[in-house]
């Protein structure tokens, strides 16, 4: 029979008993403490309150090792962060000094390679240079070329432009009908005309009959700007109207650096834009209609043109330069004529057979309704213009020649005009004369007719007794000298260029001059208690904003 089965069961039975045991035991120990009263605290009040302010050793000690180690703590953490701090900063300026000698390092390596390829360069691109070099010389003698080419062909394309001129004139002169003219002076003005482009009119000045006429189709049939001989209209117009005074000869209410002699004389065109302010376009139309302007002349020569007078043009180069206005060298010629003849307006005619010519009667179309006074006035002018004024060149001033010239731009081109009487004392001639062609001007026109007046002089008798007739004064009124006159003269020859020059010039601004008032003579003691007589006359503080300048004013009378 087995007995270890029954033995161990035997075994595990008396050890669970036994740890039963024990844990019943525990449990009876733990509920006795449990029921046991907690003992009261004898202590007295005063010592509880002690203790109870004493601190606890043990909690303290806590405390101030929990402080301390806290402290340490933070210390260490600072040091930590300062340490990190530092080594940031370390590392950060390392890491710079790292950049800039990297940059540094890396600058040197560039220059090297730099001077090493430009030594590199140098040496192997020598050939290259002299290559540029050939290729820069070859491109500007390319663009001399060039501008030498393109300076012919501006050449030739004025050449040409002349030529067409000088071949319509000698195909107009061609045509020309030339019956009953003089055949000698006819010959004179072409040869004083030469190679040049123009037309010429030669007519008596007492009675109208026309000599010649060279280029009938420019001088009657095809008008021209008259540039400043229209100076001749605004004068008579002037003096006829008060604005210049006829003793003086300045522009009455406005301050000019000439008077009328010289300014005729050097034809300056302020002297008249200011007369004729005071004028106005209306008036100006009127006398430049008295004087033959503006409508034909009635001339027996076929298809002659009226010309053009300006209409409301208020611009002020209408008195100087004849802006707006188209006359013809037969129309100039008798206004001329008309000046210095005493008013007679007369009707040109050219004789077509023997009889007319023997027995030529003179035929006034009109008297000009203007004191020859004021008409005489215009001559002193025109009498330095021919002996030192702008018609002075080759002019013989033994003849008595009186004249103004004229120069603009006319037709698309430049043109130079002449308009002259000899001898000024008993005006026996009128010689008009225009040339058209780039360079062309009024002194060469006017040496056209100082040579034709060579031939033309043999018919003029100048005696004692006209001479001493006459009351004008042939000298110039300033003191200055001849060499300084003729300069001025050629500075004041073209009309263009003193349109250049007066561009940058402040503009005219016409205003009435202040009713007068009749002032009361008071003792004035304070200067602001002080009161203008007289309307004060303003004027906008405008200013051309090209040119910053600001207008002048001049003032007119109240009507």
């Amino acid at each position: 029979m087995n007995l270890e089965p029954s033995f161990a069961r035997g075994h595990f039975v008396r050890s669970s008993a036994a740890s039963l045991l024990l844990i019943f035991i525990a449990a009876l120990g733990i509920a006795a403490q449990a029921k046991k009263p907690a003992k009261a605290d004898t202590k007295k009040p005063a010592t509880a309150s002690k203790d109870a302010k004493k601190p606890d050793s043990r909690s303290s000690a806590k405390a101030d090792k929990g402080t301390k180690a806290d402290r340490g703590a933070k210390a260490d953490k600072g040091k930590k962060d300062a340490g990190s701090r530092s080594s940031t900063r370390a590392s950060s300026k390392d890491a710079k000094n790292n950049d800039r000698a990297k940059n540094d390092t890396r600058a040197k390596h560039n220059a090297k390679d730099k001077d090493r390829t430009e030594r590199g360069s140098s040496k192997i691109s020598a050939a290259e240079r002299r290559r540029i070099e050939a290729e820069r010389r070859q491109a500007a003698i390319e663009e001399q070329r060039r501008r030498e080419q393109a300076a012919r062909e501006a050449r030739e394309r004025r050449l040409a432009f002349e030529r067409s001129f000088r071949n319509e004139t000698i195909e107009n002169i061609t045509s020309d009908n030339t019956e009953g003219e003089d055949l000698e002076i006819r010959r004179a003005a072409i040869n004083a005309l030469g190679s040049r482009a123009g037309a010429v009119v030669v007519m008596e000045a007492q009675t109208g009959k026309v000599l010649t006429i060279v280029n009938q189709k420019w001088a009657v049939r095809q008008g021209i700007k008259p540039c400043s001989t229209i100076k001749l209209v605004t004068a008579v117009a002037a003096l006829n109207e008060n604005v210049i005074d006829r003793q003086s000869g300045s522009v009455n209410l406005a301050s000019t650096r000439r008077q009328l002699d010289d300014a005729l004389a050097f034809s300056d065109n302020p002297y008249f834009q200011r007369a004729g302010s005071f004028i106005g376009s209306r008036k100006m139309v009127e006398y430049a209609r008295k004087l033959g302007l503006g409508e034909p002349t009635g001339i027996n020569l076929e298809g002659e043109t009226s010309g053009r007078v300006p209409n409301g043009n208020e611009d002020l180069k209408i008195y100087s330069h004849g802006d707006d206005f188209e006359v013809t060298p037969i129309q100039l010629a008798v206004m001329a004529s008309a000046i210095t003849n005493g008013g007679h307006r007369v009707l040109p005619r050219v004789p077509r057979n023997s009889i007319d010519n023997a027995n030529f009667q003179p035929f006034y179309r009109a008297n000009i309704d203007i004191p020859s006074q004021n008409l005489r006035r215009v001559i002193p002018g025109m009498m330095g213009a021919a002996e030192y004024g702008t018609a002075r060149r080759g002019m013989d001033q033994n003849l008595g020649v009186a004249g103004k010239t004229g120069s603009c731009s006319s037709g698309g081109t430049k043109a130079g005009l002449f308009v002259s009487v000899a001898p000024i004392e008993q005006p026996k001639y009128s010689v008009v004369v225009i040339t058209r062609g780039p360079g062309e001007r009024g002194r060469n026109a006017a040496a056209v007719a100082a040579e034709l007046y060579r031939t033309l002089g043999r018919g003029i008798v100048r005696t004692d007794r006209n001479l001493a007739q006459t009351e004008f004064n042939l000298r110039p009124r300033d003191a200055a000298s001849t060499a300084a006159m003729a300069k001025a003269a050629d500075r004041a020859d073209d009309d263009d260029d003193d349109e250049a020059a007066a561009a940058g010039q402040p503009k005219v601004i016409v205003v009435r001059s202040a009713a007068d008032v009749t002032s009361v003579p008071t003792n004035v003691r304070k200067t602001s208690d002080a009161k203008p007589v007289n309307p004060v006359v303003t004027a906008p503080p405008s200013a051309d904003p090209a040119t910053k300048k600001r207008e002048r004013i001049v003032t007119i009378p109240q009507e």
